[in-house]
């Protein structure tokens, strides 16, 4: 059985003060829960947030990392840094890096093998566009992010990898795919990996859902046979809005 995978992008919300006000209240909220949890703060949160979550079992990640471990980078944040904090998980691919900032797949995967190297834990992000999606894309998009972002990644690695399927014409629209469409893609990315790796590999693998994911949603899409958690933006903010994902199943 997969575990629950419920994890929080704040995105760049969130100060220093008011993230470890929610990370304190939010640990005390989840406390006995049989999911996975994990936030993922703004950098300059991370340290706050770090410190208020000590002695609770939520995860704490970082929402992007360089490509490059130290140097002369300006503004960019390496692996070693994240570390030295106490953070042990790196959300990679996000359709915002993706689509405003042109990281590439490519890029990505150098992004994904470094972290890996350095004993991290990945959340890699894929998801078409909605004009993919209208030009009958899919699995064309999801085929080339999930090949790519995966190269030179090792079946044992694989361990250390979450996928978090999103389409991008569902984030922060309020538009959500139906619970069919999302297992669809689910299940087609979990045969990617089976053919990239093995049946064991694709059958362990966490896929997480994330678009719009919210309250009054979240129990149909983790109904679903290939949905094993969620990716919550907007209703990550607040622990009012955040506590039913997490606990979807009560």
């Amino acid at each position: 059985m997969r575990k629950p995978y419920i994890a929080g992008n704040w995105k760049m919300n969130m100060t220093p003060s008011e993230g470890a006000a929610f990370a304190k209240n939010l640990a005390k909220a989840v406390e006995g829960t049989n999911t996975k949890v994990m936030v993922a703060p703004p950098f300059v949160t991370i340290p706050a947030v770090v410190e208020a979550l000590k002695g609770s079992d939520i995860i704490v990640a970082a929402q992007n990392m360089s490509d490059n471990l130290k140097g002369a980078f300006t503004g960019e944040v390496s692996a070693l840094m994240l570390k030295d904090l106490g953070v042990t998980n790196v959300i990679l691919g996000h359709s915002e890096r993706r689509a405003l900032y042109g990281e590439s797949d490519v890029f990505i995967n150098r992004k994904v093998l470094l972290a890996l190297s350095e004993g991290m834990d990945v959340d890699l992000c894929i998801g078409e566009t909605l004009e993919e999606r209208e030009a009958g894309k899919l699995e064309e998009v999801l085929s080339r992010q999930v090949s790519e972002g995966l190269k030179g990644v090792s079946a044992e690695q694989m361990q250390h990898i979450t996928l978090a399927y999103e389409p991008v014409w569902a984030i922060g629209t309020g538009k959500t795919a139906t619970p069919e469409d999302a297992d669809a893609a689910h299940a087609f990315i979990r045969s990617l990996v089976e053919k990239l790796y093995n049946k064991g590999v694709a059958e362990e693998l966490i896929i997480q859902y994330g678009g719009s994911v919210k309250a009054s949603n979240v129990k149909a899409l983790m109904s679903k046979e290939h949905i094993d958690g969620a990716l919550v933006g907007g209703a990550s903010l607040s622990v009012e809005q955040f506590l039913p994902i997490v606990n979807f199943d009560k």
